[in-house]
Formats: C-alpha cells, sequence, structure tokens
C-alpha cells in the first residue's frame, strides 16, 4: 500500500474513532461514575490526532491535515491541542481547498498519444462545461509529426458558421480577444484557431477561457473552458509540429 493510501486510512480510522467517542459534554448521565480510564483514553485519542496533525502539516499534507485540525477543534474545545491547532488550521483549510481545486481541474484534461496516418501525434484535450453532453464542445490541441501544430474546437451535429476566415469573439480571464478561424476542407464539425501558437501561449496561465460560436442550424452561444488545470509538460514538442 503506498504511503498517501496508508495515510488515508490512518486519517479515516482516526476520525471514527473520535466520532464514535463519547466526548465531555456526551459522555456519562449525571449522577453516573465514569469508566476507569476514561480521561486517560482520552488524552490519548487527542494526543495521537494532534500528533498525525503536526506529520501532515510538516509533510504539506494540506487535504489530510484540514479535516484532523477541524476535528480536533471541534472535539476538544478550550483544550491546548485545539489551541494549538487554532493558528494553523485556516492556512491548512485554504491550502486543502487549492488542491481539491487543483486537481479537479487537471483532471479536465485529456492527454493522448499515438500514431495518426502513419506519424506520431499527441493532443490534449477538454470539454465545455455545459452540463448537458449533447451540447458539449471540445477543445483540441494537437501536434502531429507531418501535419504540424493545430488548435481547433470539435462539436457534433453540422459543425460550425463560417465564411473564410473568421472572428470569433473570446476571453481570457475576462480579457477580451478576437480569434480569427476558419473551417477544415474535410467536412468534419471542427473549426480551428488561425494562430494556434499565440492561442497555446496565452492559455497558460488562464483560468476560464470562454470563445462565442455559432453552430450551423442553431443561435450563437458562448463556450466555457475551466483550463486552469492545462500541463504543457504532457503536450510536448513533435519533430515537424511547429512551435
Amino acid at each position: 500500500m503506498s504511503t498517501p493510501m496508508r495515510c488515508l486510512c490512518a486519517v479515516a480510522a482516526l476520525l471514527l474513532l473520535a466520532a464514535c467517542s463519547p466526548s465531555p459534554q456526551t459522555g456519562a448521565p449525571a449522577g453516573a461514575q465514569a469508566p476507569a480510564g476514561g480521561a486517560g483514553a482520552d488524552s490519548a485519542q487527542q494526543a495521537k490526532a494532534l500528533g498525525m496533525y503536526r506529520d501532515m502539516l510538516a509533510g504539506q499534507q494540506w487535504e489530510l491535515a484540514a479535516p484532523i485540525g477541524k476535528e480536533i477543534v471541534d472535539k476538544y474545545p478550550g483544550s491546548a491541542a485545539a489551541a494549538e491547532v487554532q493558528k494553523t488550521l485556516a492556512d491548512a483549510s485554504a491550502k486543502a481547498d487549492a488542491e481539491a481545486t487543483r486537481r479537479r481541474l487537471a483532471a479536465l484534461w485529456i492527454y493522448q498519444s499515438g500514431k495518426e496516418s502513419g506519424a506520431d501525434q499527441v493532443t490534449a484535450s477538454i470539454y465545455s462545461r455545459d452540463l448537458a453532453a449533447a451540447n458539449r464542445v471540445r477543445l483540441i490541441l494537437r501536434r502531429h509529426a507531418k501535419w504540424g501544430q493545430s488548435v481547433y474546437l470539435f462539436g457534433s451535429g453540422k459543425g460550425f458558421a463560417c465564411k473564410g476566415v473568421c472572428k470569433l469573439e473570446a476571453s481570457f480571464d475576462g480579457q477580451p480577444a478576437k480569434l480569427a478561424a476558419f473551417l477544415p476542407d474535410s467536412g468534419e464539425p471542427a473549426i480551428f484557431i488561425k494562430d494556434d501558437k499565440g492561442f497555446i501561449a496565452r492559455l497558460a496561465g488562464t483560468r476560464l477561457l470562454t470563445i462565442k460560436v455559432t453552430e450551423k442550424g442553431k443561435d450563437a452561444r458562448e463556450l466555457g473552458f475551466e483550463v486552469g488545470g492545462y500541463d504543457a509538460a504532457k503536450f510536448p514538442q513533435l519533430a515537424g509540429s511547429r512551435k
């Protein structure tokens, strides 16, 4: 079992133990005698949780540290352990949220490599954020050893409306842009961005990309792509592809 998986199992076990153990406020009924050793067991659990929280902080494992810290603060209010945790919990929670967002955005991208028409090809693609699968459009970055580099949108149905070289209204994190585009000769439901090099350069560091398109037989609409998880290292250059 990998180290991250062992940590996750340990955290789950610790939180389950804490959830099943009575807190000082909800322990034995009034007048009843607490079981022998109860305070000692409670202190041991508190020390164990605090030790694990410290370890997770030291290892910068924010998504594991945050729930442990919250459990300590909730279960042992007013304790020295809770006071220590409160000094770092807000920061750990913020970093945990940021890490979860980073992983979510990275998972939106699909990277593929292989042979296409007898030559090496790599692609990076992401779907627009429409909830209905039938309405989604894919943004595709492609490098082919013979055809070079391309950036295009791939839809469904009859494709896109564009005569000659048309202009698409776009924005990179709210910064407006005009993208020169054209339709492929193959007749596929795609539309190509003319300045592929400039587009890819601008894509790096962008969190939200929007592009307004008109599909044949439909009204114009704005496509949104959460591109913040793009990893350029997973979309390498190939011999023959334009940089």
